[in-house]
């Protein structure tokens, strides 16, 4: 068994590159976590700290604090390194209250079920 030169430790494919760098991590679900990246293992389990998920809906936005956070490797979608320099968002965005942005979330869920149940409704029509 051979072990890793020192040049071949940081291969593109490792996280050890982003350690103590600012993340985003996209999830199986739809969420998007945002943190420092502390630990991870070869399963692409993760610790973020300082951890929050952003949460968007529409031209509304909130970052919602977490904290310490661990994911596990088979629910990260994408991870990717976030310029500190840059702002990460539009000009246009309005940052809101969680409550807020809650009560968004939860209008925007209800018109898209409304939606649905509408075409439900209306599939005995034959638009073709």
């Amino acid at each position: 068994m051979s072990w890793a030169g020192s040049d071949e430790i940081f291969l593109s494919t490792s996280l050890a590159g982003f350690l103590d760098k600012k993340l985003i991590v996209l999830l199986r679900d739809g969420r998007k976590l945002l943190g420092t990246l502390c630990s991870f293992d070869q399963f692409a389990n993760v610790v973020l700290q300082g951890a929050c998920e952003r949460v968007i809906v529409g031209e509304l936005y909130c970052d919602v604090p977490l904290g310490l956070y661990v994911i596990r490797g088979e629910n990260v979608v994408l991870i990717g390194e976030l310029d500190r320099e840059k702002d990460e968002l539009p000009a246009h965005m309005t940052c809101v209250s969680e409550a807020e942005i809650r009560k968004a979330e939860k209008a925007e869920r209800e018109a898209r079920d409304l939606k649905g149940s509408m075409r439900k409704r209306m599939e005995f029509l034959d638009f073709d």
